[in-house]
């Protein structure tokens, strides 16, 4: 392998899905077949691509020292031209969001993807966004990709029309569309307080602001961090969530659970590379608004789940009580918490995800004919087995030209019972699975981190402790007596269910299952994650080392434009 290939290869998890999405549209929508051999042969190059990337970023850390990888778009100096940055945390993400893309089509294939035009391209052109916003370096392309990722989840989340999904999709465009709003005033007011918008070159510029550039530049942080905040679906910014994932069809909300890692990624990288220890004045800024969010969160996502009676729903709430999860941990570390607090988050964080993803597969068939079930009458759902083979959803408007599944190879009740016991203990915390292995290495780190701090931040850290154990403990009784009550106590035939509906399901319960064999690999993996995320220093200089030899200078603000002086005739 030549020297340049890695670098080249940090582009090709943007590029494919963007390109196989493009090409797609060339096809007669009729022909999913094709679309959806052409998706899954784009998330395999994707994933072989977040492999060498996750494979690249671990061997640049072997000799002890972080290192970050750049890709310069049309090969202008940093930081003048838009850069693409990789590092242990972004080659995660990408292969996090690879992992989750061909579970989610071959769930499609089950006939999901006939329910309206263009869901395969929708759904490559969201990777694309998703994976784009891991691995840019600069705000503005990082408010470029947010838009690409919401575009596409906007068509993915309406796909297959319908009163409710209509109601609850208009909604989740209008939440976002501000969040927009906040996210692009930020990044103004960023780049009129510092001059520029690369992230490692803010983090340097800032320790050199006056007062009144620090006071706007805090402002910039709290437009930022509410255009984030509100994408992790953090309370009291989380409304949107049940009801949007809940309308959603299946494959649209299992690929949209990495949506909400992507706000949380974001908050990780500025908190701690722009506003960590060596921000001067503005270091740990926000910290106590993401530890008070953050468990705010974990408590709404609690209660509501025991609240709520529809699957799906829940389902919605698991993936709020994920995101406060993390989003604490983020504040603690911002704080000044330890790497093991924060390894453990990032190790929570892959597990949950997959978890929740393979939660919103498995809901609607496990839902399926539940007359017990409290839903709405426009709900997207589809009708008895007798004439599921019609696929004509209650409250969807189908096209004409809807494909019949890929194949009619169909499972037992007992198989989906065992996925959905699985599925529910991981989300529930318990042993020997991930998410256990993830709340324990966070405690554990919260005993080290608790040594060194004083005042409100140890009582702060017992409630997280808490609600660690409650929240779990809130998931298990919900899952739970859903679960006695569908597979146990219900009498009568049981719902006809596809294999191509399971398949996806057992493919992620795959991937949970290595991430508990390989737990002290990935636990490793993560904690030196966190060790570089704590040492932002390196990241800058990494980044910083290609700057323009223009720009060695110290940064200077802007001078107002000038007009030359007209001569005298």
């Amino acid at each position: 392998m030549s020297a340049d290939l890695p670098n080249h290869m940090i582009i090709a998890p943007i590029l494919i899905p963007m390109v196989a999405g493009a090409i797609m549209l060339f096809y007669n929508d009729r022909d999913r077949q094709t679309k959806l051999v052409m998706g899954l042969v784009a998330a395999g190059l994707t994933f072989l691509a977040a492999s060498e990337l996750l494979a690249d970023a671990k061997a640049l850390t072997d000799q002890g020292a972080p290192v970050v990888t750049l890709y310069r778009l049309g090969d202008w100096p940093v930081p003048i031209g838009i850069v693409l940055v990789l590092d242990r945390l972004s080659a995660m993400m990408v292969m996090l969001s690879a992992l989750l893309a061909a579970p989610a089509l071959i769930y499609a294939a089950a006939g999901w993807h006939g329910k309206g035009q263009h869901f395969h391209s929708m759904f490559q052109f969201l990777l694309a966004g998703v994976n784009g916003s891991f691995l840019t370096g600069d705000l503005f392309n990082l408010f470029v990709f947010f838009e690409v990722m919401l575009a596409a989840s906007y068509g993915i989340m309406l796909h297959g029309s319908g009163a409710e999904r209509i109601r609850a999709g208009l909604h989740y465009i209008a939440i976002n569309l501000a969040a927009s709003l906040f996210f692009l005033i930020g990044v103004a007011l960023v780049y009129g307080t510092t001059g520029t918008l690369n992230m490692a070159d803010i983090a340097r510029r800032l320790a050199d602001l006056d007062e009144a550039q620090r006071l706007l530049f805090h402002a910039a942080a709290g437009f930022l961090g509410v255009a984030f905040l509100t994408k992790a679906a953090a309370w009291p910014l989380c409304f949107w969530l049940p009801p949007a994932y809940g309308a959603a069809s299946p494959p649209a909300a299992a690929i949209m659970a990495i949506m909400t890692k992507v706000g949380l990624y974001v908050i990780l990288r500025m908190s701690l590379l722009v506003l960590g220890p060596e921000a001067g004045p503005s270091s740990g800024f926000g910290a106590a608004v993401l530890m008070i969010c953050g468990l705010l969160t974990m408590s709404f996502g609690a209660v509501g789940i025991l609240a709520t009676p529809q699957l799906v729903r829940k389902g919605g709430y698991l993936a709020i009580i994920s995101s406060g999860t993390v989003l604490t941990a983020i504040g603690f570390v911002q704080a000044g918490g330890g790497a093991d607090l924060l390894g453990g988050a990032l190790y929570y964080l892959i597990a949950s995800t997959a978890a929740i993803s393979a939660f919103f597969l498995i809901a609607e068939p496990v839902s399926r004919d539940d007359e017990t079930a409290e839903q709405s009458p426009d709900q997207p759902r589809l009708e008895p087995a007798s004439e599921r083979w019609e696929w004509t959803p209650m409250g969807l408007d189908t096209v004409d030209d809807t494909a019949l599944p890929a194949s009619s190879r169909t499972v037992s009740w007992l198989t989906m019972a065992i996925c959905f016991a699985l599925i529910s203990a991981m989300l529930a915390g318990l042993p020997p699975l991930p998410g256990f292995i993830g709340k324990f290495a966070m405690l554990r780190g919260m005993i080290d981190t608790n040594i060194g701090l004083s005042g409100a931040l140890p009582t702060m850290l017992w409630i997280y402790a808490a609600l660690l154990i409650l929240s779990g403990l809130a998931a298990l009784i919900a899952l739970i007596r859903f679960g006695l009550r569908r597979f146990w106590a219900e009498a009568g035939p049981s719902p006809r269910i596809l294999a191509l509906e399971v398949v996806p399901v057992l493919l992620l319960l795959g991937m949970i299952l290595l991430l508990t064999v390989r737990a002290d690999a990935v636990l490793s993996y993560a904690r030196e994650t966190a060790q570089s995320l704590l040492s932002p220093a390196v990241y800058r200089e990494g980044v910083l080392a290609h700057a323009a030899r223009v720009d060695a200078a110290p940064p200077q603000n802007h001078a107002p434009y000038e007009p030359p002086a007209e001569e005298e005739p």
